[in-house]
């Protein structure tokens, strides 16, 4: 059988609402000018790229940016690209109540349903890569079926764990108090697409000022390299695989970066039995050859297709 090799781009549309919800610029009128500059410039730069390589990829949209960019949101849909979740103004999940992160999900998830024709997003990010104890349950019940937030692989999809316990250190009691392992919690029907800090363009080539440790002038060709050794790597020792990378319309929006991508854009396209995708792409393959565990909590409504896995396989990380 020829090998199974997908890649794709998530590109996060952080904009306006990076800089209000995570980057420190909520009070800069020149860091949003930056978050203008995503929208208006680096949104359809990216959409002339992917359609130069004939590639679909899948966008996850803070509801900030769908409504403060309605016309360049629009030409992303309609360039048949998949529509994700990420926040409203890319708030931190951890720094919010339950109540907050619900209705969050709940307004940006009938935004995208109605700004995508009906069609509800299936995938989600969760801003900066923060995950709350209670988002996975959240996202359970509101029907999502993948989620793009967590690092626990590189190379495979799995199912998210919900409810790990670990203990924290405090150096005010007695040491036995603390040495203790991390309790694994019970997996889910939530595919993980993971994600991957060394995968992403921000850190190492957007310089943010409130940051202290912020780059920003990282040579786009060193990023590249980073790139190809990665796959390069997983090519060789990896039968099948996924590549997910995230890019960003603040960073990739940029001519170097632009310039980065289409070399490693057409680098990769020498490999053989690899596949341009969409991130559901990856979660649907995934599902097809691996079931849930048994009595797993699985996405309200979700309904497993006929060519979905028949008997439970276990997972790369039970």
């Amino acid at each position: 059988m020829p090998r199974k090799i997908l890649i794709g781009f998530g590109v996060d549309v952080d904009a306006v609402a990076g800089w209000l919800g995570s980057y420190g610029g909520e009070d800069s009128p020149l860091d949003i000018s930056r978050g203008l500059y995503a929208g208006e410039v680096g949104v359809p730069r990216l959409l002339k790229l992917f359609e130069k390589y004939n590639i679909k990829t899948t966008w996850f949209i803070p509801g900030h940016s769908l409504e403060t960019f309605p016309e360049q949101m629009a030409a992303v849909r309609d360039a048949g690209h998949e529509i994700g979740l990420h926040g409203y103004s890319h708030e931190n999940p951890v720094s919010m109540t339950v109540e907050q992160q619900k209705d969050i999900l709940d307004h940006t998830y009938d935004l995208l349903t109605r700004f995508n024709n009906g069609v509800p997003p299936k995938g989600s990010v969760a801003p900066w890569w923060e995950t709350s104890k209670e988002g996975t349950q959240l996202l359970l019940d509101k029907g999502i079926e993948y989620d793009h937030s967590n690092m626990a692989h590189d190379s495979q999809a799995y199912y998210l764990r919900d409810q790990d316990l670990w203990t924290k250190i405090d150096y005010q009691a007695k040491a036995h108090t603390w040495m203790k392992p991390l309790q694994r919690g019970k997996e889910t029907g939530l595919v993980e697409i993971p994600a991957n800090w060394y995968l992403d363009d921000l850190p190492p080539m957007m310089f943010i000022k409130a940051s202290p440790n912020s780059h920003g002038w990282v040579n786009s060709r060193d990023v590249e390299q980073l790139w190809k050794d990665m796959f390069t790597y997983l090519y060789r020792e990896e039968e099948n695989f996924i590549f997910p990378i995230t890019i960003h319309p603040d960073v990739s929006g940029r001519p170097h970066v632009l310039l980065m991508l289409e070399r490693f854009i057409e680098w990769v396209n020498t490999h053989e039995d690899v596949q341009w995708v969409r991130m559901i792409d990856m979660a649907n393959e995934f599902r097809a050859r691996v079931a849930p565990p048994s009595g797993a909590a699985m996405p309200r409504g979700f309904t497993p297709s006929l060519t979905s896995a028949s008997t439970a396989v276990p997972s790369a990380l039970a």
